[in-house]
């Protein structure tokens, strides 16, 4: 199972974010826990300077505005 981590103030972009990832998991059968991180010190963490974050198996794979939904089925794929 993957683990992603979104990054965010829980702000409008931050939670599509989560329910893109959450969804691109349920089409390709891959199952993940998503976990909304909303505490800035922990964002600070990461080096995320702008949100939303995405971070996938502790690794940061994402930052600032949305992803795209291939850049999504290729980190739940690898």
């Amino acid at each position: 199972m993957k683990t992603v981590k979104v990054l965010g103030s829980g702000c409008k972009r931050c939670v599509a974010a989560a329910e893109m990832v959450q969804a691109e998991a349920d089409r390709l059968g891959i199952p993940v826990t998503v976990e909304k991180v909303t505490d800035m010190a922990a964002i600070a963490g990461y080096g995320i300077a702008s949100t939303p974050g995405i971070v996938v198996d502790g690794k940061v794979v994402h930052a600032g505005g949305l992803p795209k939904p291939e850049s999504v089925t290729a980190w739940l794929s690898a």
